[in-house]
């Protein structure tokens, strides 16, 4: 454990830290886009790799809609409480490719 955090402390392991956080939070930017174009109102992705959108509706209904018609995986906000329900939360850990292709395909299965 002690040589593990030493390295993510070290010059080399602070730059891949900040490479990778980066890159997810680019990610992130992509999911807020293209939510934001389709009209859905979203918070997050600014300094964390999650972005919470405003389904307008039931929050596992929107989950079916997006899994069903578009391939895409998220997370029902009701999962989270009362206060999640109507949202869905929608990850940046993937693959930039992966990433542009779920929006492609929500924005399809929405248009």
């Amino acid at each position: 454990m002690q040589l593990a955090a030493a390295a993510v402390y070290s010059p080399e392991g602070k730059a891949q830290t900040r490479a990778l956080t980066d890159f997810y939070l680019e990610n992130a930017a992509i999911i807020r886009g293209a939510m934001e174009k389709l009209g859905l109102p979203c918070v997050g992705g600014d300094n964390a790799p999650y972005i919470w959108i405003n389904a307008g509706r039931d929050s596992w209904e929107f989950f079916d809609l997006l899994l069903n018609k578009a391939g895409v995986v998220c997370t029902p906000g009701a999962g989270f409480g009362a206060c999640g329900e109507g949202h869905i939360r929608i990850s940046a850990f993937n693959t930039r490719e992966n990433v542009e292709e779920a929006m492609q395909r929500i924005a399809a299965a929405l248009g």
